[in-house]
């Protein structure tokens, strides 16, 4: 029986040896690429100093309205991901993209995520880089609690919000994340900070934007080491676990019926009459009832809409801007 258990041991004691020495030959290797990395990150924008660190604003285009692009969860470098869709607003429009804590040029905070503190580091960037509200906010997905939050405490600094495929904050509640969800997010992030995502680059950035044409060869090389340097760093795995928290935060104050509200609606052909797909659009019309001026588009695409629809969300964005006015 000692023969045995010492067997075990030695076994077990082996694969655990073989699993360390794997995790420090993938972080050397992870760092070593950041370190080469590095020389293509070349500024874009504005930084600023707030709350002690720094963050990023790109801004370009001129005129009378500015609108605010404000990313989903994870994607971690927003001023490329996006600028299939903001360059169009910026033949006529101010536009200017915030990169959060983070994500992008920004530094990562490492603190909780509340939605007071991502909400106020905002506010105090985009004023720092010269952009004054009120503002037309273009969020995406999780920045949807953001967005919906600044016109429930700020309403004079929101002109009106273009809803891209959001998540609601009553969403957030209602689908609380589980303890195994959770469990997984860390272990996950545990996994990124090693540098096991080097291996799985398809998860780590989306494809699509490669694929298309209006980043150039350079602006993809970047795009990939952004995405490499933040992907699922410590702010983005807090801004996720504190969902629930920022969710409720939101449900607790008045909606902001007096801020004009367009919700684009991102179907896919092959998930259309799914039962996601039918809930999701009927907490978009509840949402959507508590507005006096607000309106519903479907269009046709995965979640990442701006990709996929650029032209359509540019088009339906102005000809709702022009209504409101």
């Amino acid at each position: 029986m000692k023969t045995l258990w010492k067997v075990v041991k030695i076994f077990f004691g082996s694969i655990g040896a073989l699993i360390l020495l794997a995790a420090v030959s993938v972080f050397i290797y992870h760092h070593y690429q950041l370190n080469k990395e590095a020389a293509l990150l070349k500024e874009k924008g504005t930084l600023v100093d707030v709350d002690g660190k720094k963050m990023n604003v790109y801004q370009e285009g001129s005129g009378k309205d500015t609108f605010v692009f404000m990313s989903g969860s994870g994607i971690a470098a927003p001023a490329y991901e996006m600028k299939g869709l903001y360059s169009k607003f910026s033949k006529e429009n101010k536009i200017a993209v915030v990169d959060r804590g983070g994500y992008g040029y920004s530094d990562v905070y490492d603190d909780d995520r509340d939605i007071d503190t991502i909400l106020e580091q905002t506010r105090k960037a985009l004023l720092q880089s010269g952009n004054k509200p009120p503002y037309i906010l273009m969020p995406h997905s999780i920045s949807g609690i953001e967005a919906i939050y600044w016109a429930q405490k700020y309403p004079e600094e929101i002109k009106a919000i273009i809803a891209m495929d959001i998540g609601l904050p009553q969403q957030y509640v209602t689908y609380k994340l589980s303890g195994i969800d959770r469990l997984k997010m860390r272990g996950f992030h545990l996994l990124t900070s090693i540098g096991f995502h080097r291996f799985m680059p398809s998860a780590v950035y989306n494809p699509e934007v490669i694929r298309q044409s209006f980043l150039t060869d350079e602006e993809k090389e970047i795009y990939k080491a952004i995405n490499f340097k933040q992907f699922f760093n410590a702010d983005m795995e807090h801004e996720l676990l504190q969902s629930y928290q920022n969710g409720s935060k939101s449900m607790n104050l008045p909606a902001p019926k007096d801020t004009p509200v367009l919700i684009l609606d991102a179907v896919s052909d092959q998930n259309r009459n799914s039962k996601y797909a039918i809930q999701n659009r009927k907490d978009y019309e509840e949402f959507a009832a508590q507005f006096n001026t607000a309106d519903i588009k479907e269009l046709r695409g995965t979640h990442s809409i701006y990709l996929y629809q650029p032209d359509q969300i540019y088009k339906l964005s102005m000809e709702f801007i022009r209504k409101v006015r």
